[in-house]
Parts: structure tokens; sequence; C-alpha cells
């Protein structure tokens, strides 16, 4: 809504500028909503723990897991593995297929937003535990051997007796075990045959190095850790509008200037913001970007994936793809994800600003987040790397990503400086010739 306070910005006359038209006080989400309603899951079996006072509210999410062998319901096998062709596990030896549980049903994420109060976590998204372990002991329940399982980097082994795969799916201390997982939907040669044609169109000015050790058969599979940030605030944005009334053109020595005659307005908006399904890194390595030294950026430029398709955490997913472990806490990413919420804030309030065609200046901007839910996820992506060895004696580190869902490809190649040099020395000296041609033939 707007106070309409009119005020020339002329010199030579006070026009009247109209009202502007009313604008709403609450700018509903275009977004679905996803948040547990009142902190207590609904159609399902997960508690939730109650704590004392305002510490969060958290959804145990691996409640019923068990480590060990997961068994094929059909044969016994312990061979299971992603079908990418469909998304399900999938039986090596009897080829049966299932899927894990949806997590939107498994931990409510279809909730009214609305109604989201102080802080509510998964289980998977606790503060780490500096102390834990990161090598779990497991006894192979089939011959009694013990097992060790090196949570820095997988979440299943071998049993090196009698060969049965044992899973870690209870969730420890050390960020190893999430509360969903997004399975991998794009095949390992789609992602191939898609890196292969970012780096062929930038093969000109890449560096004959790099051309010659491209391999994209070395891509690699990667579950990367994220938190699923769902938020309930409410804005107040208030400063100044300016909507032109008219434009004239005054002569100013030899020169003609043209001016423009503007109403200024006090501007409100007040209004409640909803911001469903917002990821954020948590993985310390991938949030330093350093652009001097990686191209760690270039895995936001892949975004967005479709969350809401997520799973219950099942390692059996894990089966033939790498991973990273989240190391950071709800502390370190609550200001980011904040952060882009201001910027969705602004964003969202821009459709009711038309009216002013000069422009909006926010002298005041205040976001209250009223409640907000944070869920840890593995999120797949397709990755090439290749590490460049600068004359100077240092590295960077360019990456080739594709989102493993929506085949989004972006990357990073080392440049050839002296051809680009070079190419562009004679764009610039064939543009001087340009202009000394057309200079004398009159044009």
């Amino acid at each position: 809504m707007e106070n309409p306070d009119p005020m020339s910005r002329a010199a030579e006359q006070e026009p009247v500028g109209p009202v502007p038209p009313s604008a709403p006080d609450v700018a509903a989400p275009s977004s679905p909503a996803a948040d547990a309603v009142d902190g207590s899951p609904q159609g399902f079996d997960i508690p939730v723990l109650e704590p004392d006072d305002d510490a969060p509210r958290v959804i145990q999410t691996d409640e019923g897991a068990s480590d060990g062998l997961a068994k094929c319901s059909r044969c016994g096998a312990t061979e299971i593995s992603l079908n990418v062709a469909t998304g399900n596990l999938r039986c090596n030896f009897c080829r049966f297929e299932w899927s894990a549980q949806s997590a939107a049903d498994a931990f409510d994420l279809n909730g009214d937003i609305g109604k989201l109060a102080g802080v509510t976590m998964g289980s998977g998204s606790s503060d780490i535990v500096p102390s834990t372990d990161e090598v779990m002991t497991f006894k192979c329940s089939a011959c009694g051997a013990e097992v060790l399982i090196d949570t820095a980097s997988s979440t299943q082994a071998r049993c090196h007796w009698c060969r049965n795969t044992l899973s870690m799916n209870q969730q420890v201390p050390n960020g190893a075990v999430p509360d969903m997982i997004l399975p991998f939907k794009v095949a390992k040669e789609t992602a191939i045959a898609s890196i292969n044609k970012f780096v062929q169109k930038r093969r000109f000015f890449a560096h004959p190095l790099f051309r010659a050790e491209f391999t994209p058969e070395n891509v690699m599979g990667v579950y990367l850790p994220y938190m699923v940030v769902d938020i309930n605030a409410h804005a107040r944005l208030s400063g100044e509008g300016e909507h032109q009334t008219r434009s004239y053109t005054v002569k100013v020595g030899d020169s003609q200037q043209t001016r423009y005659d503007a109403d200024l307005y006090d501007v409100v908006r007040d209004f409640d913001v909803h911001v469903s399904d917002l990821t954020v890194e948590s993985s310390s390595e991938r949030l330093d970007q350093i652009t001097s030294q990686n191209a760690n950026n270039i895995i936001n430029t892949i975004m967005p994936f479709d969350v809401e398709n997520a799973v219950r955490y099942d390692s059996n997913y894990m089966k033939g793809f790498t991973s990273e472990r989240r190391d950071s806490n709800l502390d370190e990413l609550s200001p980011i994800a904040f952060t882009q919420a201001e910027d969705i804030t602004r964003h969202r309030v821009n459709s009711t600003l038309t009216f002013y065609d000069r422009g909006v200046r926010w002298t005041q901007q205040d976001v209250d987040v009223r409640g907000q839910r944070w869920v840890s996820a593995y999120l797949p992506v397709w990755l090439y790397s290749y590490q460049q060895r600068k004359s100077n004696g240092s590295t960077f580190l360019h990456y080739v990503a594709v989102n493993a869902r929506t085949g989004e490809t972006m990357g990073s190649v080392p440049i050839h400086q002296g051809k680009l040099l070079l190419v562009s020395g004679g764009v610039e000296v064939a543009g001087i010739i340009a202009a000394i041609v057309l200079t004398a033939l009159g044009i």
C-alpha cells in the first residue's frame, strides 16, 4: 500500500501526480508449501523429540533404520543398487525393484509453511560432534566377521569373508547420514555426452594440454551434502517511489538536455513470505568459493534440484557413487539461508511496483523469520574435474558439472591465454583498420 504524498522533482512547475493504483498487502508465494504443521508429523510413525524452552524440535528421521545386511525382500540378496532408468532400488540377482519411502510423506514436508514456528529440524541436521569416530565397526550377521565402514567416504562396505554388503543407515553425529537422498536420474552415458558437448564448444580457446588430457569418461557420480530449508517469515519494506509525469527537452548552451518530472510517493509493502525448498550447501569445502583457486561456484549454476522427489535416506542409493560428508552446522548456514530469503523477498515484491516507473528506493527492510525447518539431504551431481598447473607453480581446480536430475551442464575450462590475446589483438586491429577505411570514405 502507498501513502500518496507527491512532491515534484521538476524545476519549473509542480505537477499533481495521480494516486497510484492500490497494491495487495499480502504477496502469497507461488511455490507449494512444505513444512511441519505444528512440529507433530501426521500420518506416519516417526517421533518428534520435544525439547524444553526454545530449542529446536527434532524429527527423528532414522527411526526404524537398521545397520548391517540390507536384503532384498524377494530373494534375500544384499547386492542392491540404484536403477537410474527407473529411480528405484534393484536387486542385482532377482531384478526385483522397489523404492524407499518418499521424504515428503516420511517427514510431512507438504504441510502449511505459514504454520511453521520456531526451528524444526531432521535429526540428520543436528550439530556435528567433532569427537565422533569416522570409522565405524559392524559385525556381519551372515558370517560374524567384523567389517569397517569409513564414513568419510561411504556408508557401505563389503564383508571380506562372505562378500555380503553391509550398510549404515542409522545416523551418527558426524554428518555422514542425512535425512533424505535424491536419487540419480541422468545416466552416466548422458552425462559424458553433455560434458563432451560443453567442452567442444570451448575447444578453440582451451589450453592445448587440457585438450590432450580431456577424458570425459572419467566423470564421477557424486552426492553432495545440502540443507533443504523452508522459511516462514513476515516482511515489511518502506521507502520512496517515483512515478514519471512528463519528459521534455531544454537547451543548455549549445546542447539539448532531456529532463523529467516525477511525483514522489511513500511506499510500504507488508506481507508474508513462504520460502519452500531453499537449498544451501553444507560442505565447507563447497562453500569456499575463492575464484582464484577453484571453480566451486559452478555447482550453483546447475541448480535447482527437484528435492520434492527425494526419498528417505537408504545407503543402497549410494552404491556405485561417491559422496561428501556434511561438516557445517545450522549456526553457520543460517546467515546464508536468511540472506537468500531476503533476496527472494525483494524479488517477490517487484511485481507490485510497476506504477513506479522511475524506481523505488527502500529505506527500511525488515524480514522477521517466524519459523524454519531444516532437513539434510544428498543431491546428485555428475562431476568432471581437471587440475591445471600454471607456469608460476600455482594450481587451479576446474569443474564441469551436470545436474544428475535435470541434465543442466556448466563448467570451467582452462584457457590458452596466448591464443586468446592473439585473437583479441586481431579483432582490435581489424576494428582500427575498419574505422580508418570508413573515415577515408567519409562514411
